[in-house]
């Protein structure tokens, strides 16, 4: 008997998985995360899943509970027989902690794989891994999704007349390059150094944007004081207009008064993380019929290459 597709949703990630759901053209199953009164919780099926796929739908976002309550709901599943469980993390959450860049410090993400794979999972499903050698961590299966998908057919749409992309650091220029190239257009680098963690102590251009409508490219938009100040930097520096595009809106601490207050016309992010509140700047993209193709497709023992092409997803 052919198995059945069960979606699961997390707590940090209800209103994207119901999206995803909806676009797969199922419901969400059923599960219920009791809270006890020491603060410990408890996930449980209510409904069979012996012998199903079962896609667990949950961003890490802080707080640390939902990494734990994903790591529950995969061994709750594999204890329940499911034939597969394949967590779905849009936002994988402690992947700048990828190495060891200063002494005595641990490799967050490397834990974080581990942690996973004992728990259970036979494959992971993600997007815009902070680093891509992240991949190289789990011993099981990564399909690493890229937010490339939505954005790149919104900026064609926009059809800005003297498009650059821009790095809003040297880390993202591979990202920023990417969709340079396939646009058709100049990039530029912001070259930041930085004092210590959220702080920059000194920002530099390498590249020319005057009269240039400029598009910066980040994975991650934490505090946003670097790609805020870079967007400045750049009118400074005679841009026409700037834009940025970021797969996970984070924002911590003063982002969003940052965003509020900032030179961009626009900002535009995926749903990989829920917004917190409204901002008249930012526009959300859905992810959600991307996660919904690749998760029938897994389902099917179907190739999801063609996600990795900028030329198939137009």
């Amino acid at each position: 008997m052919a198995s059945v597709v069960k979606i699961f949703s997390g707590s940090a990630s209800r209103v994207l998985s119901e999206k995803i759901a909806e676009s797969y053209g199922k419901p969400l199953g059923k599960e219920l995360i009791q809270h006890f009164a020491d603060g410990e919780f408890q996930p449980s099926y209510e409904e069979t899943l012996r012998g199903n796929d079962v896609f667990i739908i949950q961003s890490t976002i802080a707080p640390a509970d939902n990494l734990m309550e994903l790591l529950l709901m995969i061994d709750a599943a594999r204890r329940a027989s499911a034939r597969q469980v394949v967590a779905v993390i849009p936002y994988f959450g402690f992947a700048r902690q990828d190495r060891k860049d200063k002494p005595r410090v641990s490799i967050g993400a490397k834990l974080i794989a581990n942690l996973l794979t004992a728990a259970g999972v036979n494959r992971i499903i993600t997007m815009d891994l902070h680093a891509d050698q992240i991949q190289g961590f789990f011993d099981v299966p990564v399909d690493h999704m890229y937010a490339s998908a939505i954005f790149v057919p919104y900026l064609k749409k926009r059809n800005l007349p003297n498009l650059v992309m821009g790095s809003p650091d040297t880390g993202g220029t591979r990202r920023a390059g990417a969709y340079a190239k396939f646009l058709n257009s100049e990039l530029v680098i912001c070259y930041k150094q930085r004092e210590k963690a959220n702080e920059v102590e000194r920002m530099t251009l390498i590249g020319d944007v005057k009269g240039k409508d400029v598009v910066l490219v980040d994975d991650i938009i934490d505090t946003a004081g670097s790609i805020t100040r870079a967007g400045s930097m750049m009118m400074d520096k005679g841009a026409n207009s700037v834009r940025a595009v970021c797969t996970h809106p984070v924002f911590s601490g003063k982002a969003y008064n940052r965003i509020a207050n900032s030179v961009f016309e626009e900002v535009i992010v995926s749903d990989t993380i829920p917004m917190k509140k409204k901002c008249p700047k930012v526009t959300v993209l859905t992810a959600s019929r991307l996660f919904a193709d690749v998760i029938q497709r897994v389902h099917n023992h179907e190739s999801i290459s063609s996600h990795y092409e900028f030329s198939t997803i137009l």
